[in-house]
């Protein structure tokens, strides 16, 4: 049993950072919230009584079991959590993504069962312990994730970005401090500047508010967390992340401007700069926001399992990065145009360098 209580610590440690967009114990949290519902159903419609005796169905912390008559062998999938954390040893993620918690089998024969299939018995003192252990069916070793440092790894990089996000935000602060406070720094090229630096600074202020929020609880119960203030938290998060995309390909297009166009209004172009850099992330994310409370309207809106709601986020940050990386090549182009023209003297090229 030691081993076995071993094993799912193990699972609950590594399977929060294996899952995309998924934290602390949510995806077991929900596998539970399953099994449970299951196991509900079948007891109402097989209820168990004295005359009848059996074993009821139970959650192991791992996987779902069945309620199940005396004498008959339930066998169960290996678990869906060890696509996370097994895939890495070989095995095709999609031979487990079919499988979740509930997605039992009950094989009235005592044949043996398949491959990375696990079986309990049903006897007169209850459940017997599951076999093959989940080690053995599901190809987990332990011994290759309990190396000396694995436990602080990913503690250390949530650490090391809370480091970095800070000390950003005292960097980029300074320098608006700067920015604002020396008028003969005030032109277009810095206002754009500024606007970056600002949606830095607020990204790193979102980042240090979601992580307060989602994270405070270490126990799992942010899982089940559905409050407007949690949802407002992710929305905008999600607008500073955009936001701060956007005026990153504000950069890019206000460079290539310059450089094609010989004389053009800064003043007039500002203006349309700050509604894209602003704008844009402020009508994505509101009508995600508004699909989001329509149709997926769980937990804390921090998990995204709907994709065609995420892409309304997602596409256009994309987009603006595959356009800036056009923008970026066109950008090279010119200045070796330039460079390379007989018009411009050695001393002249020195601007574009």
């Amino acid at each position: 049993l030691d081993s076995y209580f071993k094993f799912v610590t193990v699972c609950k440690f590594f399977l929060p950072f294996q899952a995309t967009a998924t934290h602390s114990n949510c995806i077991i949290k929900k596998e539970q919230e399953t099994c449970l519902e299951k196991i509900r159903r079948a007891a109402a419609l097989n209820p168990l009584n004295d005359s009848s005796p059996g074993c009821p169905g139970m959650w192991d912390n791992i996987t779902c079991w069945k309620p199940a008559s005396v004498g008959e062998i339930v066998f169960v999938k290996c678990p869906a959590l060890f696509r996370f954390i097994i895939s890495e040893d070989g095995w095709e993620v999609d031979n487990l993504g079919q499988t979740h918690a509930g997605d039992y089998d009950l094989l009235e024969s005592t044949a043996q069962s398949p491959l990375g299939d696990i079986s309990r018995n049903c006897t007169e003192d209850g459940w017997s312990e599951p076999f093959p252990h989940y080690y053995d069916a599901c190809g987990f070793d332990e011994n290759e994730t309990e190396s000396d440092n694995q436990d602080y790894y990913y503690l250390s990089v949530k650490a090391l970005y809370t480091v970095g996000y800070s000390t950003s935000l005292v960097s980029l602060t300074t320098a608006m401090v700067i920015l604002c406070r020396f008028r003969k720094l005030h032109c277009t090229r810095n206002f754009i500047h500024m606007n970056l630096f600002v949606s830095f600074i607020l990204r790193a202020i979102s980042v240090f508010i979601k992580d307060g929020v989602l994270y405070a609880e270490q126990d799992g119960n942010h899982c089940f967390i559905s409050t407007v203030e949690c949802k407002a938290v992710m929305v905008f998060f999600h607008y500073c992340v955009m936001s701060n995309y956007f005026w990153l390909f504000i950069e890019g297009l206000y460079l290539f401007t310059l450089l094609v166009e010989t004389f053009f209004p800064e003043r007039r172009y500002f203006y349309w700069y700050t509604i894209i850099g602003w704008g844009t992330p402020t009508i994505c994310v509101t009508v995600w926001a508004v699909l989001r409370l329509h149709f997926d309207d769980t937990g804390c809106w921090d998990m995204n399992d709907n994709t065609a709601l995420w892409w309304v986020i997602k596409g256009p940050v994309v987009g603006s990065i595959m356009i800036n990386f056009v923008l970026f090549i066109g950008i090279i182009v010119i200045l070796v145009q330039k460079l390379q023209s007989p018009d411009i003297g050695g001393n002249e090229s020195s601007i574009y360098l």
